[in-house]
């Protein structure tokens, strides 16, 4: 799972990637604390690592997204011995792609009528015919 590259993400990092507030990711690291290790800088902010974040997408993809409750969701985790649950990998990439879709589809739609327009100009010579 893609993420900028950091080394460590704040709380409010983990918040605006997972497009929750704050208060949320901080119940979620208490409540699953045997999945989520946050590390602490010199004030006791909360530091997640990329495994940290990508916990925390799981949740959220089991909680937000399946609907379990907090207890479905940890037995999922458990149950998830190799550390990644490829059905979320896999959905994050058909959201990246329909993110990519919707884009083309916006500047397709942008094309201005005098670009239509230039498809009748083109030369209707003899060259070109269709047989029936």
């Amino acid at each position: 799972m893609e993420h900028s590259g950091k080394l460590y993400y704040s709380i409010g990092d983990v918040a605006e990637i997972l497009g929750e507030n704050v208060s949320l990711v901080r119940f979620w690291s208490d409540k699953f604390s045997a999945f989520i290790k946050p590390v602490r800088n010199k004030k006791g902010n909360r530091l997640f690592t990329e495994k940290d974040i990508d916990t925390f997408k799981l949740i959220h993809h089991f909680v937000k997204d399946l609907g379990l409750t907090l207890e479905g969701a940890q037995k999922r985790l458990k149950e998830n011995v190799t550390g990644e649950d490829m059905r979320l990998a896999v959905i994050e990439k058909l959201r990246a792609i329909k993110k990519k879709l919707l884009s083309i589809t916006a500047d397709s739609e942008d094309i201005e009528e005098d670009d239509v327009d230039d498809v009748d100009d083109v030369d209707d010579g003899d060259d070109f015919s269709i047989d029936s």
